[in-house]
């Protein structure tokens, strides 16, 4: 994936004063730090050869090379670092990471530690449950519920949950891994995550004809790449890639590359359309 970020055609961008701290740190040390999540297929994963992939790395390998032309540092070295979902907000506060490239949801809480960008993807909270169970949340009253735990979807189950009074066993997981095999041992009943980490446990899962995938949505959750909160210049830099690919058709490409046969939905066609203007 490393190799990628310097094939990769220059990306048009507008002069802008690099006199933001990430920026300068960047051109000091010639090195740009890509954070990525290694278990959010299709948004963010790690092969089985090591190298990173998914939907957000792809956007992100785009807006690195913007940021190259922006720096005009040919021999940049810019790199994805394995993050967890428990500390990766902290890597971009201390500057460890310069842009956490993955599965990240845009909250009021988490930007009174991390800035965003405008939104790559916008996703949604559902579950994969046995074949023949009922899907209402009522019925899953003194049942077993997993998720993982550190991420929006925990806080949003037990949330929801406590809104109409079900006592159920929330199971928290290290990693969706996890508790997929426990869904596919009937361990637990039911695993929530986001819509698109569910479909890609479920389409690659040997138990697939036994298990089924929800319709309902519990919650809508908007995207973006975070970085380090009040570097506007660098913010700006981010941002004004992420607008000329949303403008030149690039981010639709990306989409259809990472996830095959998938249409966007309405909520990820409107942000083709309300993407900041390429001036």
């Amino acid at each position: 994936m490393r190799s990628l970020l310097f094939s990769i055609a220059a990306i048009a961008m507008t002069a802008l004063p690099a006199s933001a701290q990430t920026l300068e740190r960047v051109a000091e040390t010639k090195q740009l730090n890509l954070g990525y999540r290694l278990d959010a297929a299709p948004l963010s994963y790690r092969m089985d050869d090591g190298q990173p992939a998914g939907y957000a790395p792809l956007v992100c390998v785009q807006v690195a090379q913007a940021i190259i032309n922006h720096l005009k540092i040919p021999n940049l070295n810019a790199q994805f670092v394995p993050v967890d979902a428990s500390d990766r907000f902290e890597k971009v506060a201390s500057g460890e990471i310069d842009i956490l490239c993955g599965a990240a949801t845009i909250t009021l809480g988490r930007r009174a530690l991390v800035d965003f960008s405008i939104p790559i993807f916008v996703d949604g909270t559902s579950l994969v449950l046995q074949k023949d169970a009922p899907e209402s949340l009522e019925s899953f009253s003194g049942k077993k519920l997993g998720v993982r735990g550190n991420t929006t979807t925990e806080a949003a189950l037990r949330n929801t949950l406590a809104s109409i009074g079900i006592q159920a066993e929330v199971v928290v997981f290290d990693t969706h891994g996890a508790g997929m095999a426990a869904m596919e041992n009937k361990e637990i009943d039911g695993y929530f995550a986001d819509q698109s980490i569910l479909a890609g446990l479920f389409f690659g899962s040997p138990k697939q004809a036994d298990l089924k995938m929800s319709t309902e949505i519990l919650t809508i959750e908007k995207q973006g790449l975070a970085i380090k909160r009040g570097d506007t210049e660098f913010r700006l830099v981010v941002d004004s890639a992420l607008s000329e690919l949303y403008a030149n058709g690039e981010m639709l490409k990306i989409f259809q590359k990472a996830i095959p046969g998938v249409n966007p939905g309405l909520a990820m066609e409107a942000m083709y359309l309300i993407a900041p203007t390429v001036d």
